[in-house]
């Protein structure tokens, strides 16, 4: 079991990272769990959307740019051991939310150098624990260098329906499940497998790391388990597949 999520992916810090974040179930407490993780080590670190995520709460960030590509110059001489949030403006309503950036805005960023980790929440689930990606998503960079795709636990043993499941009927469309039917391991197995399922654009120089999240008791942990060896090939579905309870920080690598 490991202490920290960004040891258990094996991130090469030796240069600068693009991850984007995709799927459901956890993908914003992973960003920032990232983020705070690679703070602690000095990193200059960049948590942004191409998709519109809430705005963080207080002490989150140290930094807040709010103009999109219009403020991307100010971002240069970010200090060692911070998080910069980047947004194109807020969008006000019942629950207020940084509004996504262009992916292109997030690959200059990239190039510039600016930041030593930029995390990406690429991908919109509805809160749920699972979802089928429509044609226009996820919006991931193409500076990319791993793309996380996170899967919540909880979805075990639920019918498959839009409760549970954020496109339900394009989820069935990709597993071959029917609506209504229990979901199991097998139907998660086939997701992450398909082409058009949970790392879907994703670029293709880019590492695949499933996250196998809410593994909060030793039941999900042995489902987790089995999953795991469903991708694991050949040929192999990711090049890395994590079990984690982020709630109680327990995280395992599994691939």
């Amino acid at each position: 079991m490991q202490a920290e999520l960004s040891r258990a992916l094996a991130l090469d810090e030796s240069a600068p990272v693009v991850i984007s974040l995709v799927g459901g179930g956890g993908k914003t407490t992973a960003m920032f769990r990232l983020a705070d993780e690679l703070k602690a080590r000095g990193k200059r670190v960049l948590v942004t959307t191409t998709t519109n995520i809430f705005v963080p709460g207080p002490g989150r960030c140290d930094r807040y740019f709010l103009d999109g590509c219009d403020g991307a110059d100010a971002l240069a001489g970010s200090p060692a051991g911070t998080i910069t949030c980047l947004g194109n403006g807020i969008i006000e309503g019942e629950h207020r939310k940084v509004k996504s950036v262009d992916p292109a805005c997030i690959d200059g960023i990239s190039s510039a150098g600016h930041f030593d980790c930029i995390l990406v929440e690429a991908d919109g689930s509805k809160r749920k624990p699972i979802k089928a990606p429509a044609d226009y998503e996820p919006v991931i960079p193409s500076s990319t260098t791993a793309v996380i795709g996170v899967i919540g636990l909880d979805a075990l043993g639920k019918p498959i329906d839009e409760e549970t499941v954020h496109r339900s009927g394009l989820f069935c469309s990709l597993t071959g499940s029917i609506p209504g039917d229990t979901l199991g391991p097998e139907d998660i197995i086939k997701l992450i497998r398909a082409d058009a399922g949970l790392f879907k654009n994703a670029p293709g120089a880019a590492e695949k790391i499933v996250l196998l999240n809410k593994a909060d008791t030793d039941a999900l942990l042995q489902q987790a388990q089995l999953i795991s060896r469903g991708l694991a090939g050949p040929p192999a579905a990711a090049d890395g597949c994590i079990a984690a309870s982020l709630q109680q920080q327990k995280i395992y690598t599994l691939l």
